[in-house]
């Protein structure tokens, strides 16, 4: 197992193809980052070791910071292309903005996620990846990263936030 990430199966989707990569592209209507298909062919989907990002601004979460409990591969019952469970199904569900794919669980169980951001670049360019929040009067929206591997590089162990909420 890589070592970005933790112990757990918990997010965890089927042995990825490039079949896989490509119906799920086709299907979401969405090139998706090299960065985020790097690291799911070392594991599709799981949960990170490194398991926050610091923000500028406060969040419903923290002050200054996101918790990142799961980064979501590609088939499989939590594959971002999943029918009951993927990205679609979520952006309807909780009325994320229609900008792109949610890649990211954190801890509230559907009120915030962590999403690759398509709003700026188009459908088939390289995506920013924002946090979106629903505990807003509309989805508050924060950038994270510009890429995709810019937000992995920048998650920290939560160890350091100790004692936060």
């Amino acid at each position: 197992m890589d070592a970005f990430w933790a112990e757990s199966r918990y997010f965890t989707g089927p042995l990825l193809t490039e079949g896989m990569i490509r119906a799920a592209e086709r299907g979401l209507g969405y090139r998706l980052p090299e960065a985020y298909l790097r690291l799911l062919k070392s594991q599709n989907g799981g949960e990170p070791r490194r398991d926050c990002f610091p923000t500028s601004s406060a969040t419903s979460w923290a002050k200054d910071h996101i918790a990142v409990v799961g980064i979501r591969g590609i088939g499989g019952e939590w594959g971002i292309d999943s029918p009951t469970l993927g990205s679609a199904a979520m952006i309807e569900q909780w009325g994320y903005p229609n900008i792109g794919v949610v890649v990211g669980e954190c801890p509230s169980a559907g009120h915030d996620v962590v999403m690759l951001d398509y709003s700026v670049s188009g459908h088939q360019g390289e995506p920013r990846v924002v946090h979106v929040e629903t505990e807003c009067e509309t989805p508050c929206v924060t950038l994270l990263a510009e890429d995709f591997q810019s937000f992995i590089e920048g998650l920290v162990d939560g160890g350091v936030y100790a004692g936060e909420v």
